[in-house]
């Protein structure tokens, strides 16, 4: 018996990195839309149903009856695959952005837009890269990275919103936004792609840090972080003057308010319940789980207001690009699986401060897990953690033009403590060898 497309299409979206609802069954997939692009390339939303959940996603889906084999990889039926691999087809989304044009019709309409002032070259070839888990990006060129969000979450995706504006405010520190993909989902204009410049030349903050680690960790005994030639601490330096450039930035671009003192009393309460529960799960925290206590009861006693505004949300090396003249921060999305409203929601720029020092944590200890050296070069880490924690703090003062009060320092403190225990229940749950690692911020 032949299947339906719908059938088929169900069981290709099981298999999908990007989709978010492994290990429960697809009881039903519908096509709520579908757009033609270009001849042999439609936009499809599709509603996948498993139990209570309903989830939306966007798939170029192309059509042939004779797909060529450097598309089998990417097929969907006998006639149909994923068009986003489809280089002789693509470029239809580069023509349609830079003509801002209205394809389709009603609810279903989608709106190709430019930012004004920007000229988008149609002859660009594109390439998927990576192997995003909730998200497709083709790259166009040596130009353009146009990143697809897959799966759809109705209202604008905070990093068209954020990366928009802080161009528009002349930001030295975003990737060029050039355009963007959207229709309306629920009766909200949603973001289903954003466009902006590729950085060919630049350097993953991730990649860098660790290249400095394995040149730590290579050297001759008593060899200090500073001594090797792979020092990162004046690149950490340069990384927190950016971020707080960024962070200015944001401040400036969108409102701001303040947290009272009875709010951050709950907000230590509230991480104190996640303390509590990640013990129960994690017991291997509950002998260390005292500094954590004595922080969130510094925390209780700011007496002080708390700025809050909008923030990057998911900070770390991973979400950062060295080009040859600065630091480009990218990823202005916040936490995929967040949901929107939480993701666009004022906070204290210091969660990403604290998610950046738990990053250089991450960078100097993960390359431990099994190392038959480990328990030799745990020093080393220390100290190369210790140097760049330290010199992105200095360069994030130096970038905000002051130091941090007491208050913030004691904020900075809980916000980073909290992020570790999230990180030690997730170590439990997925990668066991890692745990050392979060548990460490407790010593």
């Amino acid at each position: 018996m032949t299947n339906t497309f719908e059938e088929l299409l169900s069981g290709w979206i099981a298999r999908q990195r990007w989709f978010a609802g492994k290990g429960h069954a697809i009881e039903e997939v519908t096509v709520e839309s579908e757009v033609e692009v270009a001849p042999g390339m439609s936009h499809l939303i599709v509603a996948v149903r498993q139990g209570e959940t309903l989830e939306r996603y966007q798939i170029l889906l192309g059509r042939s009856a004779d797909i060529p084999t450097r598309l089998k990889h990417v097929q969907i039926g006998p006639d149909t695959y994923d068009a986003a691999h489809d280089s002789e087809i693509t470029g239809a989304l580069l023509r349609a952005m830079a003509d801002d044009a209205d394809l389709g019709s009603g609810e279903s309409r989608l709106r190709f837009r430019h930012m004004t002032g920007v000229d988008i070259d149609v002859g660009a070839r594109s390439l998927v890269i990576g192997a995003e888990q909730s998200n497709t990006s083709l790259v166009f060129g040596d130009a353009y990275i146009c990143k697809l969000f897959r799966r759809l979450t109705p209202g604008v995706n905070p990093e068209l919103e954020i990366v928009t504006a802080l161009a528009r405010r002349g930001s030295a520190h975003i990737a060029t936004p050039y355009g963007w993909i959207e229709t309306d989902l629920d009766g909200e204009p949603t973001t289903l792609a954003i466009m902006q410049e590729y950085l060919s030349v630049a350097n993953d903050g991730w990649a860098l840090a660790l290249t400095s680690v394995r040149d730590l960790y290579a050297s001759l005994p008593g060899v200090g972080a500073d001594q090797v030639g792979g020092d990162f601490a004046a690149e950490a330096y340069r990384l927190g003057t950016a971020t707080a450039h960024v962070h200015r930035e944001l401040a400036a671009a969108f409102p701001t308010g303040v947290v009272e003192p009875s709010d951050v009393k709950r907000m230590a309460e509230m991480l104190r319940r996640r303390l509590d529960n990640a013990i129960a799960e994690v017991p291997a925290l509950d002998g260390c789980a005292g500094v954590a206590h004595d922080a969130y009861n510094d925390l209780a006693g700011i007496t002080g207001p708390v700025p809050v505004q909008r923030i990057h949300g998911d900070y770390h090396l991973g979400q950062v690009m060295r080009t040859p003249t600065d630091w480009i921060v990218l990823d202005f999305e916040g936490e995929p699986g967040q949901p929107l409203t939480e993701r666009r929601a004022l906070s204290s720029p210091l969660r990403d401060v604290a998610g950046m020092l738990r990053s250089f944590d991450y960078a100097a200890r993960h390359m431990l897990a099994d190392h038959p050296d480990a328990v030799s070069l745990e020093g080393r880490a220390q100290e190369w953690a210790a140097r760049n924690r330290a010199s992105f703090l200095a360069g994030y003062s130096e970038g905000a033009g002051r130091h941090l009060g007491a208050e913030e320092a004691a904020l900075l403190r809980a916000l980073e403590l909290g992020k570790a225990v999230y990180e030690v229940v997730y170590e439990a749950r997925n990668r066991p060898t890692w745990l050392p690692i979060p548990l460490a911020a407790f010593s």
